[in-house]
């Protein structure tokens, strides 16, 4: 099993780190320390502790500035990291950025989203949930209170993922999930397959309507709930001042 991080994304809302830097490397550190950890550096840790040694990195904006970084990780981190481009990060949205890692995710992958803060906590909560012929497993954040923007989720009866979208009621939702997937390499064939309807549909989807086509062709994604943890996607300044609380707890 090798870890996979989507940081291909600009982060616009994010400027003016983002003006020179990918989401993924804006710092989350004390403020006015731009020096700090990063998102990337935290998620990098998070494998590290878990026991993973290989890493592959979607890379797209600004992707010279993670290349550039690239050494001092692998000493940093004791990993070996492989950096995939993403040649159409600032026209398409993370379907195809995930769809671009599709050989990376033979080897079994945990993927996590660049702008992701977590605790190791969600990691080792998707290994435990391993097994029992579980493909596609998702961190799912049961306790969060949801609003509009958050990727929401249901599930079935069975236990089965049934919607993922951003588009629902919030009362209709089990949960929100939080950015981070177990992929086992048994699914990476037909995740792919799904991943390219869904991008060649429409370049602007989400990698998460993906999980939705699986699901609609029959697919089983199970999910994993964390439990009550601190954690934030970093879409904006005031994610960032989160982002910043939370990352120096861990």
């Amino acid at each position: 099993m090798i870890g996979l991080v989507l940081a291909a994304g600009a982060g616009r809302r994010l400027r003016p780190y983002t003006d020179t830097l990918p989401k993924a490397l804006v710092p989350v550190g004390p403020e006015g320390n731009e020096d700090s950890l990063t998102v990337l550096d935290l998620t990098l840790g998070n494998f590290a502790e878990i026991g993973l040694t290989e890493v592959a990195v979607i890379v797209g904006y600004r992707k010279e500035a993670v290349y550039e970084r690239r050494e001092a990780l692998e000493a940093k981190y004791g990993l070996k990291i492989t950096l995939i481009d993403n040649d159409k990060a600032e026209e398409w949205n993370n379907a195809y950025s995930l769809w671009c890692g599709r050989d990376a995710i033979k080897h079994s992958v945990i993927l996590a989203n660049g702008d992701t803060v977590h605790p190791v906590s969600v990691e080792k909560t998707l290994l435990a949930a391993r097994g029992d012929g579980k493909k596609i497993i998702l961190a799912l954040d049961t306790v969060k209170s949801l609003a509009d923007e958050e990727m929401k989720v249901v599930v079935g009866p069975e236990g089965g993922m049934t919607k993922i979208t951003k588009l629902m009621d919030p009362a209709e939702a089990t949960g929100e999930y939080i950015g981070v997937t177990l992929i086992e390499g048994e699914a990476a064939d037909e995740l792919a397959d799904a991943l390219k309807t869904v991008f060649e549909t429409d370049p602007q989807q989400f990698y998460e309507h993906g999980y939705q086509e699986l699901v609609n062709r029959g697919f089983r994604i199970d999910v994993a709930p964390i439990g009550d943890v601190k954690w934030v996607e970093i879409d904006n300044h005031e994610d960032l001042a989160k982002g910043r609380e939370i990352a120096c707890q861990y």
